[in-house]
């Protein structure tokens, strides 16, 4: 700690000071630091609505005098932001304001991503006349580049004039670097930093969190009360598994932390999780209206934030909402038939970032277990890795994942060592920083669909699988188990697993299993992703959660009259 800048202590000093005194001087903070940001970014949102105005109106004289393939999907926005009304409305009857999306590394190209454009897409539709305004700290995107990153890379096209970027000076505040001690607790504090540096340039009429950031809503409430607020929650900051982590084995895979609640040290860890739990669960119960990514996520957030969200009386229960796939993508890309089905290698594919919490070490020793186990074992002649020559087809293991830094590819390094160590060279691909075309390739011709995280939040990856007809082997946890990897159709639509011997197990199933019983289980956990975790599914529950904030908003303007 002796090494830690004197700087670093001074800014958490003065931070909880702070907030210290905001619980104490609470009302005269409202009214001071409230009033002067509304004052100092009054001219901003005069400009910024203006700019919009012309932008909409240039995009309308482009759109007249060119013609464009994908006009009619965006022709209700630009009827109606020109004075007509979608579904015999009158205009004046929909909502125009602004929405602010505090999303500081919009740039990124992740799930979460997928998830705030797509949602910014399902804004634009139902209210066309309103601004999304997305606070953002990649400096190095501009509008136009970014909105065409959107288009390549999520087949998302959004309405660029309603669509304004604000640039976040001082993101570096909730970078893990920042806070090598506190971590938890110093992010916090450094998305309070960020919040304030949004409504800086600009307060919006409803704020929106879909990254993750609780203690920045819990400033918009305290400073702002009568903007609604709302969170689209991927993974809660802490959650009652990570606290029961701690003392767990660390064999039994459960999180970078498990069993390091030890000792004097991991005493004291545990008491400051613990305390943390307790103040994230008052800021969270600040927000208004709460959306969650999974079944899990949810059961986590309700028992966090629940106590709170009671007490200050918050009559918005903390919903569901699946995040987008590009299920419909896929499946047009991938058929499913007798012929593709030929073409289905005794490939086990795993696509996930080299991140020590995706657990590739457990895939290669499960793989190894699982090679040993079929050596030794007789092939039988209708073996389903037996080709139609009558040559033995050898399973392979197959990691796809992005590197986005040197540790990354230390991580990878590690990897090909293991591999190595466990005899699993003539079996094993690693394949880094892959296009999409290459990876749709290898959906196509692989059989099985691995996943090893312990307690995922969810799973775009696993849905990504079954829409592909993969068959999943998953960890049993977390979404892939509550929500995506269940029975669907009157059978099962993948395996689920947690320790080496599972999963070999579950390997040695599916390989295993006659042609037909495969590709029945492949149509059921395709069907499953159609069913439930589509965009158009999204858009619908993204908008009916919005409503209420802007019923919020409506509601308290009129009680100001």
């Amino acid at each position: 700690m002796s090494q830690l800048p004197r700087s670093f202590w001074t800014l958490i000093v003065t931070s909880l000071f702070l907030i210290v005194s905001a619980f104490l001087y609470k009302n005269l903070l409202q009214i001071i630091v409230g009033w002067s940001l509304r004052r100092r970014t009054r001219a901003r949102r005069d400009i910024l609505l203006a700019r919009v105005k012309f932008e909409q109106s240039q995009y309308q004289l482009s759109a007249q005098q060119s013609t464009r393939s994908d006009d009619g999907e965006w022709e209700k926005v630009e009827k109606h932001a020109a004075g007509s009304a979608p579904n015999g409305k009158d205009p004046g009857d929909d909502w125009e304001g602004i929405i602010g999306f505090f999303h500081p590394f919009c740039n990124a190209g992740g799930g979460g991503e997928r998830v705030l454009w797509a949602a910014i897409k399902a804004t634009q539709r139902r209210w066309p006349r309103a601004v999304c305004v997305v606070y953002t700290g990649d400096h190095d995107a501009d509008k136009d580049g970014m909105l065409e990153k959107v288009k390549n890379r999520f087949n998302i096209k959004l309405h660029p004039p309603t669509v304004v970027f604000l640039y976040l000076s001082t993101r570096h505040y909730v970078l893990s670097s920042t806070w090598p001690r506190f971590t938890l607790l110093g992010q916090s504090i450094g998305s309070i930093i960020l919040a304030y540096d949004a409504f800086s340039l600009l307060v919006p009429d409803i704020f929106i969190d879909t990254m993750g950031y609780a203690f920045a809503l819990a400033f918009s409430k305290f400073f702002f009360p009568a903007v609604p607020t709302g969170a689209y929650v991927h993974y809660p900051t802490i959650s009652t598994d990570m606290l029961g982590s701690l003392d767990s084995s660390p064999t039994l895979g459960k999180g970078l932390n498990a069993g390091s609640g030890k000792g004097l040290r991991g005493s004291l860890k545990k008491q400051y999780w613990h305390l943390f739990a307790r103040l994230y669960g008052r800021v969270g119960g600040s927000v208004d209206v709460v959306m969650t990514n999974s079944s899990w996520t949810a059961s986590h957030i309700r028992t966090l934030w629940g106590p709170a969200r009671t007490k200050r009386r918050k009559s918005h229960p903390v919903s569901v909402v699946f995040p987008p796939v590009a299920v419909d993508e896929i499946v047009r890309s991938i058929p499913l038939d007798a012929a593709s089905e030929k073409e289905r290698q005794p490939t086990i594919l795993c696509i996930a970032q080299f991140r020590p919490e995706k657990n590739h070490t457990l895939l290669l020793r499960s793989f190894a277990r699982f090679l040993r186990s079929r050596s030794s074992s007789s092939s039988s002649s209708s073996s389903p890795t037996t080709g139609e020559n009558g040559d033995e087809k050898q399973p392979h293991l197959l990691l796809i994942g992005s590197v986005r830094d040197a540790h990354d590819a230390t991580r990878v390094y590690d990897l090909r060592l293991l591999a190595h160590e466990l005899h699993l060279n003539p079996h094993i691909t690693f394949l880094t920083d892959a296009s999409f075309p290459t990876i749709l390739s290898h959906l196509a011709t692989a059989s099985i669909g691995a996943n090893c995280m312990w307690n995922e939040h969810f799973g775009i990856g696993v849905v990504e699988y079954m829409a592909a007809g993969l068959i999943p082997v998953v960890n049993d946890s977390g979404g892939p188990k509550m929500d995506i990897v269940v029975e669907w159709g009157g059978g099962e639509t993948g395996l689920r697993a947690g320790t080496e011997e599972e999963y070999a197990g579950a390997f040695e199933r599916v390989l295993g299993m006659e042609g037909e019983q495969r590709a029945e289980m492949r149509m059921r956990a395709r069907g499953r992703a159609r069913g439930a975790f589509g965009e158009e599914e999204f858009g619908g529950k993204w908008v009916g959660e919005v409503e209420k904030l802007v019923e919020m908003l409506q509601g308290m303007k009129k009680n100001k009259r």
